[in-house]
């Protein structure tokens, strides 16, 4: 058979599965089974020892999610994925597969509330430190990394101020200094972005997101480019007491990574995610691109009308000539810079914060909850609910006020959420 490059929409669709040749099921089937029977007890043992690949338990591989894994890894351009119970789990469990007591993350101070909050309180608890700079200033970056930093983190849309992250320059620090970079490209998903191109040697998502695109089922995913060399990295390279002196580079090269991700971290955290939310998560993948390109779509006509009505003070969507990062934008996002921003409103008079209560309680298409990339439009008001836990200082340093409103622009008729937004400012 000749060798064919198939496109991104193919991939979408047919990425890791062949139609089962036995039932003949088109549809990905749900493997709903905690445990998977041996063929003998050498098989079992294999298994264990990691000599042999295959299923023990859907804590540690389900072959639903076999699927969402692979298809993501080859939308994104890696050489293999893991999906796990959530965003959060995503980072945490990156975190801890690089990760030893002493050793150290530099992270962009811009970043979604519960990140902050998992770097700053909980990776301490685990005598992990960080160190959060500015994402544009790559100087800080390069002072901030020591001897025991064992990655960069940055949101390529930053979380919720819009910002666009110079992966290319970010990614050349990285390899200078021989340390991974961790890309949450969450709300780019990998129609919009695909940051291994740009030097990121891991993707993070919570698949919640636009990747399930519906709003019913949470998970999250880690994929490796497969090109970062972990020799050097002792949580990687180093023998492991859990199997019996193994080393997991030498023994899974490229793979190493995502092996101790998944037989390590994973089996021991419990952070697996269910076949019935992988299956879900695959109907969503499936019409990934038609989705992204209604999302950015309506969410440039919601900024451009956002940014143009008297009673907004300043719209952060770098997808607006005027906003800081419109080029960058321009040069990693070209299809458009996702659909998730926040805007500050300008009351003419009264309180900032109940400006913000009375514009929200009175939308009626957009639904007030925390969440996003949902097929239907959102609304929260971050600093009271998802950067609420963060202190003044924090709250200052990831450039949320007050005034700041979040959408999360859905797929509905573009003329009636101008009209929801309209009427809704009215009262500001």
């Amino acid at each position: 058979m000749s060798k064919h490059d198939f496109g991104f929409e193919t991939r979408m669709l047919h990425a890791g599965q062949i139609p089962d040749p036995y039932i003949g099921a088109r549809a990905v089937p749900i493997y709903q089974t905690t445990s998977y029977v041996f063929g003998d007890a050498d098989e079992a043992a294999h298994l264990f020892e990691l000599k042999q690949y295959g299923n023990i338990y859907s804590r540690i591989s389900n072959p639903t999610t076999a699927v969402l894994e692979e298809r993501i890894a080859s939308l994104e351009g890696g050489t293999g994925a893991m999906a796990v119970a959530s965003g959060m789990a995503a980072e945490f469990g990156t975190f801890m597969t690089l990760c030893s007591p002493g050793d150290e993350i530099v992270a962009s101070s811009q970043l979604y509330g519960g990140s902050l909050t998992l770097l700053a309180h909980t990776a301490k608890k685990l005598s992990i430190k960080v160190t959060f700079v500015d994402p544009d200033d790559f100087e800080g970056w390069e002072k901030a990394i020591t001897s025991r930093t064992r990655g960069l983190f940055v949101e390529i849309i930053g979380n919720p101020i819009g910002s666009i992250a110079d992966l290319e320059t970010l990614g050349e620090i990285a390899r200078r200094h021989y340390v991974p970079l961790i890309v949450d490209s969450t709300f780019a998903t990998p129609y919009l972005c695909r940051p291994i191109e740009w030097g990121a040697t891991i993707v993070i998502h919570s698949a919640t997101k636009f990747i399930g695109g519906h709003g019913t089922s949470i998970g999250g995913l880690v994929v490796d480019s497969g090109d970062f060399d972990f020799s050097g990295f002792p949580t990687i390279a180093d023998p492991t007491a859990s199997y019996h002196g193994l080393r997991f580079y030498d023994t899974f090269g490229h793979y190493g990574f995502l092996m101790k991700l998944r037989a390590e971290t994973v089996r021991d955290t419990g952070a697996c995610i269910s076949p019935m939310n992988s299956f879900l998560l695959l109907q969503g993948l499936e019409t990934l691109s038609l989705r992204m390109e209604r999302h950015v779509t309506n969410a440039q006509k919601v900024a451009e009308f956002l940014a143009k009505h008297s009673k907004v003070a300043k719209v952060n969507y770098a997808g607006l000539p005027t906003h800081p990062h419109h080029d960058r934008a321009k040069k990693y996002l070209p299809k458009g810079p996702g659909a998730v921003f926040s805007f500050d409103l300008a009351p003419s008079k009264g309180d900032v914060r109940d400006a913000g209560k009375n514009f929200i309680e009175k939308l009626q298409l957009f639904s007030h909850l925390a969440n996003v990339g949902d097929a239907k439009s959102l609304v929260i008001h971050p600093g009271s609910t998802t950067h609420q836990q963060l202190s003044d200082e924090e709250m200052i340093a990831s450039g949320i006020s007050a005034a700041m409103i979040r959408l999360s622009v859905g797929l509905e008729t573009i003329n009636d959420l101008l009209w929801d937004l309209d009427q809704a400012l009215e009262v500001v």
